[in-house]
């Protein structure tokens, strides 16, 4: 597939009703693994599905519901509003798992990704408590990472995160790669070759954010504006992003390909920049565990 702005930015199609507000399959992206959905729920509906052959995490966007499953039931979870109001809660589901979501707030949202799986692993809840909050770069390029599905998970490929940018600051900065596949001599993952989609939020429903997809050789080499609900695909190549001023930026990162890994490699022309790094964004961590 040849890769443009045009196919790489997915615009959301939210009228605020039930059901799919975003997505994408692994064939609509040209790729292998990543299939992705944001879904809507308002009480009394119900989604339910089976993961067949996949894999699968189910993210808690904002909301509170039940997700019960052949692997065992998970009840009354999630405590965040919105993405901006705490930390997450997930479940993650291996394959040949039958489930249902339902809501028990005015309104759950949920990002779900499946890859395709060939082993199998436990069912599991992700907690906020779970969650590894890592403050990276610095200056105006510092933003928030928050661990849902980690490298080392008990899973095959699925890889997840989310991500904090400040207003005005940069992210994935410097740009960074992980297209293809490298190890060192005792076999550990020097960078991975790994599809990766971006799933935007902002914190005012007129913010925007800008991001970069590019390779070093100009094959692909799109400049993209994602709003709210958006998604963003990067199939290779580096992929920095910025958040506009005034506005926060959050991204919920899902991931798969050679390795259950984050390996990557910074583009050289600026990778120089980490060295000028003297200290972080007071204004990170954005969003921090709530008190009950």
């Amino acid at each position: 597939m040849q890769y443009t702005a045009a196919n790489l930015l997915i615009k959301a199609s939210d009228s605020g009703a039930d059901g799919i507000f975003a997505s994408v399959t692994a064939a609509q992206a040209g790729w292998q693994y990543l299939n992705m959905q944001a879904r809507r729920l308002h009480p009394g509906a119900v989604y339910q599905d089976s993961t067949a052959a996949e894999e699968m995490v189910i993210v808690l966007l904002g909301g509170r519901g039940h997700v019960r499953t052949s692997a065992g039931d998970f009840e009354q979870i999630g405590q965040r509003a919105t993405v901006f109001d705490g930390l997450p809660w997930a479940v993650y589901l291996s394959r040949h798992t039958r489930f249902s979501v339902e809501a028990l707030s005015p309104v759950l949202e949920i990002a779900v990704c499946r890859v395709p799986a060939e082993a199998d692993h436990p069912a599991r809840l992700i907690t906020p408590q779970d969650s590894q909050i890592e403050i990276r770069g610095g200056g105006n390029a510092t933003r928030q990472i928050n661990s849902i599905i980690p490298p080392g998970f008990g899973c095959q490929r699925l890889v997840c995160v989310e991500v904090y940018t400040p207003p005005g600051n940069w992210s994935s900065y410097p740009p960074h790669k992980h297209d293809v596949h490298r190890v060192d001599e005792q076999g550990r993952v020097l960078e991975a070759d790994l599809e990766e989609i971006y799933f935007y939020s902002m914190d005012r429903p007129e913010g925007y954010a800008y991001q970069r997809v590019y390779t070093a050789d100009g094959r692909i080499d799109a400049l993209l504006m994602p709003r709210r609900h958006d998604l963003v695909l990067v199939p290779e190549g580096y992929h920095p992003v910025v958040s506009a001023h005034g506005y926060t930026t959050y991204y919920l990162n899902f991931l798969a390909g050679s390795a259950q890994s984050l390996a990557n490699s910074d583009d050289p022309a600026y990778a120089w920049i980490k060295d000028t790094w003297t200290d972080k964004d007071p204004r990170v961590p954005v969003v921090q565990q709530r008190t009950p």
